[in-house]
């Protein structure tokens, strides 16, 4: 199994979504965030006076799929969530151990 965690812009959270739906994914967390990478934020003008907004939103989507359906994830939430610029976002994949459905005790696979 693996688990893929994205880092993505909060406005393209819908189209990631229907993009994992229709490849057959059933279920996602989704955390919001704030963060910033290489840009490093941005200044912004309020009532005549900069400021620096270093921490953007973002969400996080975790996900745990079968080690078969990762690579396909990987491409619909980079397709979905691509927008040109910067910030776009980083996908991150790990081994999964083991996972546990805590209501009917299934493991690994068939708790996913």
């Amino acid at each position: 199994m693996k688990k893929v965690e994205a880092i993505i812009k909060p406005f393209k959270l819908d189209e990631v979504k229907e993009a994992l739906h229709e490849i057959g994914v059933s279920g996602i967390t989704v955390t919001e965030a704030k963060g910033f990478g290489r840009q490093k934020g941005h200044t912004e003008l309020y009532r005549g006076a900069e400021y620096v907004v270093d921490f953007l939103p973002k969400v996080k989507l975790e996900v745990v799929v079968p080690d078969t359906l990762a690579d396909r994830v990987v491409e619909a939430i980079a397709a979905a969530a691509q927008t040109g610029r910067i910030g776009d976002g980083k996908i991150f994949v790990f081994a999964v151990e083991s996972a546990l459905r805590i209501r009917t005790g299934e493991r690994d696979n068939d708790a996913i």
